[in-house]
């Protein structure tokens, strides 16, 4: 999706690096991360600052760009780059696949808009396949590289022993 409505490759890189993975970078080291030419990325990173969507500081002889938190379409362009990477199928599919899910919350620096490379997720339910749940952190983590943790509650409020954390 995102790649179709952005036809630069390395544009697409930036926005997803920079509204999902992380707050900041400076440019010689995104070159080698995206394995691209120094100019090529340049280009891209003045195009986005123009843009307003990032932001630049100069750091000694570096300059470090981040994503513009206060830009009118930020929270729209990281809900996008949520969906791409597939945040949203995976809270729809826990649902729909761990049996008794009442509510299911993302919770933490994620919900608050900060990415600590944690996801932390709070599930209310009864009977819920913990084994199931210990396979969607596993491909979760491959697919988007953030750790998951979860909380499990029961929902009947008379069954509530505590809250369970499981971590990657």
């Amino acid at each position: 999706m995102l790649d179709s409505l952005v036809t630069s490759k390395t544009r697409v890189k930036l926005l997803l690096k920079f509204f999902s993975h992380s707050n900041s970078g400076y440019l010689r080291s995104l070159a080698k991360e995206f394995d691209e030419s120094t100019n090529s990325v340049r280009v891209e990173l003045n195009r986005l600052t123009e843009a307003g969507l990032l932001v630049s500081e100069d750091e000694g002889k570096t300059k470090m760009y981040k994503a513009n938190t206060s830009h009118p379409f930020f929270n729209e362009i990281k809900g996008m780059v949520s969906k791409f990477l597939g945040l949203d199928d995976l809270m729809e599919r826990i649902v729909k696949r761990m049996g008794a899910v009442d509510m299911a919350y993302i919770v933490g620096d994620y919900a608050n808009g900060i990415d600590s490379g944690t996801i932390q997720m709070v599930l209310i339910g009864k009977n819920l396949d913990m084994e199931y749940l210990g396979f969607l952190k596993e491909k979760t983590y491959e697919k988007v590289q953030r750790k998951v943790e979860v909380s499990i509650m029961q929902s009947d409020p008379g069954d509530i022993q505590g809250i369970l954390v499981y971590g990657k």
